[in-house]
């Protein structure tokens, strides 16, 4: 674990703790659901088959309805209804009907953070908004398309996993944090603690590496290519839902596009894919 020091002797003592309790294992970690750990490892058998995946995911109604709910949005089915998760499965595919699962299973609700509600929230967009994006850099880049949708989906698993942890080892302790001690252990804490939680997931090495490496993927070493499009991707997702954070002219000039050899009408093309990106991205969220 990497020492470092907060301004703030509360937040300081709260991340004495949970590294400690990183250390030995001991760090509570929303648990991941079943379905959702089942349809990554189905999705990657090629063995796997249309009916294995409606079943798994008709084992948990819920899931299921909402499942069909997104697929017979406008933006996957504009023109057709879609009745049955089998003719969902078919039209669409077993790999986007995956992420569609994999999407509604994790989501901002697994978290308990009283307080930071809308911040989670923010994390789960952008997540789900670079997840998008990635399928669409790996496309232009001939890479895997599902594997990239993964490493995004889970890049900044532990910004919420911080929070949550930060705010129930206050509560225990009886320390007082501020908003800006929690944001500040965010910022030191999430991507030991989101490397651990993928980790207790069972998650695909890959996906460890790509959060693991995600602000320094020039150093990643197997999944050096899937961590520089998620990286790619993440700065896409910041223009799209904040584009004065960071506008195209500073978009196009990022180092990391030019590392995944995107050039000038490269990004133009992958920008034209703006509103259909922001449209899934809002169906997987159910608006």
């Amino acid at each position: 674990m990497t020492d470092f020091t907060l301004d703030s002797p509360a937040a300081q003592a709260v991340a004495d703790i949970l590294q400690s309790k990183m250390a030995n294992q001991e760090l509570d970690v929303p648990l991941l659901p079943e379905v959702a750990s089942k349809v990554v490892t189905l999705s990657q058998d090629p063995e796997s088959d249309a009916a294995q995946l409606a079943k798994l995911i008709q084992s948990d109604q819920a899931l299921a309805g909402h499942v069909m709910h997104i697929a017979n949005s406008a933006a996957y089915s504009p023109n057709a209804s879609l009745v049955s998760l089998q003719q969902a499965i078919t039209r669409l595919g077993m790999n986007l009907i995956s992420d569609i699962a994999l999407a509604a299973s994790i989501s901002a609700k697994m978290f308990k953070a009283p307080g930071f509600e809308n911040h989670i929230q923010a994390i789960w967009r952008h997540a789900l908004a670079t997840a998008l994006w990635g399928k669409e850099i790996a496309r232009q880049c001939r890479r895997n398309v599902e594997a990239t949708f993964l490493c995004g989906l889970l890049h900044s698993i532990g910004r919420p996993v911080v929070i949550q942890a930060a705010l129930d080892c206050a509560k225990k302790s009886d320390t007082a944090l501020t908003e800006a001690d929690v944001l500040a252990l965010e910022a030191a804490l999430h991507t030991p603690i989101g490397v651990a939680v993928a980790q207790r997931w069972d998650m695909p090495q890959i996906v460890c590496d790509s959060i693991g490496f995600f602000h320094c993927y020039d150093q990643a070493t197997q999944a050096r290519e899937q961590t520089t499009m998620v990286n790619g991707a993440a700065a896409f997702a910041t223009h799209l839902l904040t584009p004065d954070a960071l506008s195209i002219a500073e978009l196009t000039a990022l180092p990391v596009l030019a590392d995944l050899n995107l050039y000038d009408d490269d990004i133009a093309g992958l920008l034209d894919k703006k509103a259909d990106v922001k449209s899934t991205m809002e169906a997987m969220l159910g608006r």
